[in-house]
């Protein structure tokens, strides 16, 4: 006999009476949330005196300041030889810095992976603050703290470049650790491995491809970082892009920003395809 016909009620049937009990305290709440944050947004907007209804026109001056000040770009000057070799030179800070920067992260993430780190007391924490000191300080603030130090040059732009690397794949890295399956590496412990073995035979193998697509996104995003690092004294197309600024030379100008957009789009494609390989995809 059924529970309906004993005059019992069927878990089926007591299930609309549980949801609705939490569905109203649920609606209110996350209603809650979006009027608050309606309510924020429209507060910011009157504290930072943001003027909505003269977007509109203000997008219009802006193109118009543009067409006026910047085109047509000076294209012969971004074929100049003297510019293309800094573009060479703003490639190779890109490379160097991001190489390194892997390099580093690679024992800097296994020993902020909680699951496999050596030692959860003295090198995770140090591993982590590693990381989370080289993501909390910009690129551009790096670039000129060591540009006051060791002056202008590459060199500057090359380390600033390593820290972005090391605080942005170290934690991507150990995040991916930190993911894995921990049958292989309960396994290589059991047969009496060290911690650089799990390592090696554990982990390594279920996260190389990982590992391999966050270093060309790193890559990718170093070489975005080192086309304005110059700017700032650490060498590159950034500095030819300052002097242009600062002697309103703007058709110049735009044939950098151009350049810069030109090179960009060509690593992202470059970085797509390799993922793609390396992906199998």
């Amino acid at each position: 006999m059924d529970s309906q016909s004993s005059g019992g009620v069927s878990p089926q049937a007591r299930k609309p009476a549980t949801w609705s009990r939490f569905k109203y305290p649920q609606s209110l709440i996350r209603y809650g949330i979006y009027l608050f944050v309606v309510i924020f947004i429209g507060y910011s907007l009157h504290y930072l005196n943001i003027p909505i209804e003269r977007f509109y026109l203000l997008l219009g001056s802006v193109w118009g300041s543009i067409f006026s000040r910047y085109y047509p770009p000076d294209l012969a000057y971004a074929l100049d030889k003297g510019y293309l070799r800094y573009v060479f030179e703003t490639v190779q800070m890109a490379y160097v810095g991001t190489l390194l920067g892997v390099v580093i992260s690679i024992p800097i993430a296994w020993c902020a992976s909680f699951n496999v780190t050596p030692s959860r007391r003295v090198a995770y924490p140090i591993a982590r603050f590693i990381i989370m000191a080289s993501r909390s300080i910009h690129e551009m603030i790096w670039a000129i703290l060591f540009v006051i130090i060791l002056g202008y040059g590459m060199l500057p732009g090359v380390l600033a470049l390593t820290l972005f690397t090391i605080g942005f794949a170290g934690k991507l890295f150990s995040e991916e650790a930190e993911s894995i399956k921990m049958g292989q590496v309960e396994a290589i412990r059991a047969t009496g491995g060290n911690s650089l073995q799990v390592m090696v035979y554990a982990v390594m193998p279920q996260v190389k491809v990982a590992w391999a697509g966050i270093s060309i996104y790193a890559w990718d995003s170093a070489f975005r970082a080192a086309t304005v690092l110059g700017y700032f004294g650490a060498g590159g197309m950034g500095w030819y892009l300052k002097q242009t600024i600062e002697t309103l030379e703007n058709l110049k100008v735009s044939a950098i920003l151009l350049s810069i957009i030109s090179l960009v789009i060509v690593s992202e494609i470059a970085s797509a395809w390799v993922r793609k390989k390396i992906s199998g995809k």
